[in-house]
């Protein structure tokens, strides 16, 4: 295990491989742990950090630093203490209002952000998803596979003060007005079969502007590096490897990706 100490308080991170940086941000359900196998593709050809946020994991709980905007100091100052300059961000549910919200406060610092199962509005997530204890949750967007029950077994770890706090930050402040503006590449991918996340209508996915593209993967659910890690990771290097400020629309021309475009 590794680990730092960031302003008095111990945030445990994993890394692999090298090349240029990226880092992986956990949602609410889990830990670095469900990375772990997206984490081995990418470290083939980059330097792939994974980070358990304050109150998850192994990293210290603070219920003072929970809010999204200190998650997000977290992530800067991780940054700063490890000589990392720009950086890919891979955010899933929670981690990508972090990744948001550290590219709020900080857009130089990032190359690009793929976002999973974001949601971009508080009434977006199911009333079940905020409300829920971590056991039941787990139980209810992953089942029991083998897969799923190793990827998050650090689940029960989480302190569901984390949790109502990082809710309440997006309730009171809708993060998205903001990001679209900022030119960051954004490639926003959802789940079909997500019950956790309303996927965004229609309406705003055709509004997205230019440096912001969705896509939906067929027969996944909250989880989609779980449910299916060979397409997720397979969409994953392609977005990486596209060019540093290309829209991640280029995507739509291969193929195997055209089906899968709302």
């Amino acid at each position: 295990m590794s680990a730092i100490i960031l302003d008095g308080s111990m945030v445990h991170y994993e890394a692999l491989g090298r090349g240029r940086p990226i880092v992986f941000l956990h949602g609410w359900v889990g830990s670095w742990r469900y990375w772990i196998n997206a984490m081995q593709i990418a470290s083939t050809s980059y330097r792939a950090y994974a980070i358990d946020l304050f109150g998850f994991g192994d990293t210290t709980r603070d219920p003072l630093r929970y809010s999204l905007d200190r998650q997000a100091d977290l992530i800067k100052r991780f940054l700063e203490e490890m000589g990392i300059g720009k950086v890919a961000l891979v955010g899933h549910d929670l981690g990508a209002l972090v990744g948001f919200s550290f590219i709020k406060q900080s857009a130089q610092s990032v190359d690009r952000i793929m976002a999973i199962n974001c949601p971009l509005e508080y009434d977006s997530v199911n009333a079940r998803m905020r409300t829920a204890p971590m056991p039941e949750l787990v139980e209810w967007l992953a089942g029991r596979t083998p897969e799923a029950v190793s990827a998050l077994a650090d689940a029960s770890k989480a302190d569901p003060q984390a949790v109502s706090a990082s809710m309440a930050g997006l309730q009171a402040n809708n993060l998205f007005p903001e990001i679209r503006n900022l030119g960051v590449p954004s490639l926003l991918v959802y789940g079909s079969n997500n019950t956790a996340i309303t996927l965004p209508t229609q309406e705003k996915t055709d509004g997205l502007p230019n440096h912001m593209h969705q896509l939906n993967l067929e027969g996944t659910g909250h989880f989609p590096m779980i449910d299916n890690p060979t397409q997720f990771n397979r969409l994953m290097t392609d977005f990486l490897a596209l060019d540093s400020g290309a829209s991640p629309r280029e995507l739509q021309l291969k193929e195997e990706w055209k089906r899968r475009v709302r």
